[in-house]
């Protein structure tokens, strides 16, 4: 498991984990970061990220994306 933010472009992920206090793990599920959901990394820079999750288009800082444990399940072809 490696956390969100060290994705790259392309790279198609399955969330393993939500860490952080109650307040950010409670906030990312809203957004839809739970486990067993798989999403895209549309774009990366520094950590911060645009991925697409459940066909919504989302921004994440490199903060809340180091709290989001992921699995890759295809890598990047570039």
């Amino acid at each position: 498991m490696l956390p969100l933010s060290f994705g790259t472009s392309g790279d198609q992920l399955m969330v393993r984990q939500v860490g952080g206090s109650d307040d950010v793990k409670q906030h990312l599920g809203d957004l839809g970061f739970v486990p067993g959901t798989v999403l895209h990394v549309i774009s990366s820079h520094n950590g911060d990220m645009i991925v697409d999750l459940k066909g919504t288009k989302l921004a994440i800082t490199r903060e809340m994306a180091s709290k989001i444990k992921t699995d890759k399940l295809r890598e990047s072809e570039s």
